[in-house]
């Protein structure tokens, strides 16, 4: 039988595998990440936030191209959603993920999200008090522009990789299994089980996950490794096949709108094959942790 804490890990990470909220492993400070958990003086939580990561050419010759690195999370506030809407109207392209077949690819709001994660990410939604990306981003518009597999191109890739998603459970459970034997009482687990029973229940639980999505760095080395994974390298690679098309077409400001595990790859690649520097950073808030004040009686 699992432990709540085991299924805290396992839902953090199948919700990461599609948001990838997860920070660079070269990381050591808030600068270097992609998802932090903000708090106050005194410690407190604040905020669950996300980085956009503006890069620009070192040529002159290409000067005026701007590309933002936007990290998704798949759950959020709805107040996230209704900012990133308002930033996508100014870009020329907003490249964005989803794996789905070109004529099946503008999301739809209040549609079967059509896997296992995404119907874990709907479930989760209503249990955090927050909103699902594909019912609230603007998908429609005219410079929104997929850039990802198809399902049968991940098939495919999985295949000839030797990957599966089931190898890939079973490893996430050793290393979840691994982790309750290192350290078998936690607080996490108390945790869990108040919140569960409190009046507040979203934002306890918010809090609580919070936590986990911030440290998620170790559980979503499960899905990469040495070799890179289809879930992240070979996803990127798509993405910048799309992002090199739409530079040769005149696009000059764009965004790539991936969950925030794949940035760290994106930002190498779009240094060593894109010939491109970091300009500017700016974190958004995706979650809102402060309390809310109950109304007098």
């Amino acid at each position: 039988m699992r432990t709540p804490r085991q299924l805290v890990s396992l839902a953090v990470v199948f919700l990461a595998s599609a948001a990838c909220l997860a920070a660079d492993r070269s990381a050591q400070d808030d600068a270097e990440k992609f998802v932090r958990l903000r708090r106050d003086g005194q410690n407190k939580p604040l905020a669950l936030e996300t980085l956009v990561v503006t890069y620009s050419p070192k040529e002159a010759a290409r000067a005026g191209v701007l590309v933002d690195l936007v990290g998704a999370i798949h759950i959020a506030d709805k107040q996230y959603y209704d900012e990133l809407n308002r930033r996508f109207r100014r870009y020329d392209a907003v490249l964005y993920e989803l794996v789905a077949r070109e004529n099946e690819n503008v999301p739809r709001p209040g549609a079967s999200p059509g896997s296992a994660v995404g119907g874990l990410q709907v479930g989760m939604k209503s249990l955090l008090g927050l909103q699902f990306q594909l019912d609230c981003v603007d998908y429609s518009r005219p410079n929104m522009v997929h850039a990802d597999m198809s399902p049968e191109e991940f098939a495919e890739t999985m295949k000839r990789r030797n990957e599966s998603m089931t190898g890939t459970f079973f490893r996430l459970l050793g290393r979840s299994f691994a982790q309750q034997a290192k350290d078998p009482v936690n607080a996490t687990d108390l945790q869990l089980l108040a919140a569960m029973f409190a009046e507040d229940r979203p934002y306890r639980l918010r809090l609580i996950m919070a936590e986990q999505f911030a440290d998620a760095q170790g559980e979503m080395d499960v899905f990469d490794g040495p070799e890179g994974s289809t879930i992240i390298t070979e996803r990127n690679k798509k993405a910048l096949e799309v992002l090199a098309r739409q530079l040769q077409r005149g696009k000059k400001r764009l965004a790539l709108f991936y969950g925030a595990g794949h940035l760290p790859d994106l930002q190498r690649r779009l240094a060593q094959d894109f010939h491109m520097q970091k300009t500017r950073t700016e974190w958004l808030v995706a979650w809102s942790l402060e309390a809310k004040k109950s109304p007098k009686r």
